[in-house]
C-alpha cells in the first residue's frame, strides 16, 4: 500500500519543513498546494488556465478546483509508492474527496499555540534578492544579516507582520481547524508537539510514521 502522508498546522508551525524531511526519508515527493497549482499554470493545460484566470481575478481557487489539480498531480508517476501533502486538504470537502483518491492516509498535524506562532513568523526574514528563507540565528542579527544563499538583504514579508499573523490565524482557526474533528477519531492521525527543536520534531514524526506503517503491515 502507498505511503500516503497529509501534514496540517497552522502558519509557522513548520510544515514544509518536516514534509520535505519525510519525504527525503521515505522516498516520495513532497508536494505543497502552491506548488501544485504554479505547475499547472506554467505547464499551460486546460486546468492551468483556470487555476490562473482565477488567480488573475484575485479570487481564492475554490474547493473544485483544487481537487481536480491534486487528482491530476496523484495520477503522476512519482507518487506511484506515495506521497506527502503540504497545504491539502483544508476544507472538510477537500478531505472527503481525498478519501476517494487515496488509500490509507496518515494525518499529522504540528500543534503550536499562537503566542510562539506569533513569535516565529513575526521574527522571520527573507531575502529581498531570491526569496530564500533566513535562518532564523542570522535573521537574529539584524541590519547587518545577510542571505547565507545569494548575500542579499535580509527583509520582512508583509504579512509576517504580528497583526497580520494574528488575523492568519483567526481565519485558520475559522476554515481548517474543522479538519481536525474530521481527523481526530481515526488511528491513522496523530497531532505532534510543534514546541520542539525541529530535529526533534522529525524524529517524533518519524517514529509515529514508522509505528503505523509497521501496525498496517501486520494487518
Amino acid at each position: 500500500m502507498a505511503l500516503n502522508i497529509v501534514m496540517l498546522g497552522p502558519p509557522g508551525a513548520g510544515k514544509g519543513t518536516q514534509a520535505a524531511r519525510l519525504a527525503q526519508r521515505y522516498g516520495v515527493p513532497a508536494v505543497s498546494t502552491g506548488d501544485m497549482l504554479r505547475d499547472a499554470v506554467q505547464a499551460g493545460t486546460e486546468l492551468g488556465r483556470r487555476v490562473k484566470a482565477v488567480m488573475e481575478r484575485g479570487d481564492l481557487v475554490g474547493d473544485d478546483l483544487i481537487v481536480e489539480i491534486v487528482r491530476e498531480r496523484l495520477r503522476r508517476a512519482d507518487t506511484a509508492k506515495g506521497v506527502v501533502l503540504d497545504g491539502f486538504p483544508r476544507t472538510t470537502a477537500q478531505a472527503e474527496a481525498l478519501d476517494a483518491m487515496a488509500d490509507g492516509l496518515i494525518v499529522l498535524d504540528i500543534a503550536v499555540p499562537d503566542d510562539e506562532l506569533v513569535r516565529r513568523l513575526s521574527s522571520r526574514r527573507i531575502c529581498r534578492d531570491c526569496g530564500a528563507v533566513a535562518d532564523p540565528a542570522v535573521a537574529a542579527r539584524g541590519a547587518a544579516a545577510a542571505c547565507a544563499r545569494c548575500g542579499g538583504g535580509l527583509v520582512q514579508r508583509s504579512d509576517d507582520r504580528e497583526d497580520v499573523v494574528r488575523e492568519r490565524l483567526k481565519v485558520y482557526q475559522q476554515r481548517t481547524r474543522p479538519l481536525l474533528d474530521y481527523y481526530r477519531q481515526r488511528p491513522s492521525f496523530e497531532s505532534i508537539d510543534g514546541l520542539q527543536a525541529t530535529d526533534a520534531v522529525a524524529e517524533t514524526i518519524a517514529r509515529v510514521v514508522d509505528r503505523m506503517v509497521t501496525a498496517r503491515q501486520g494487518r
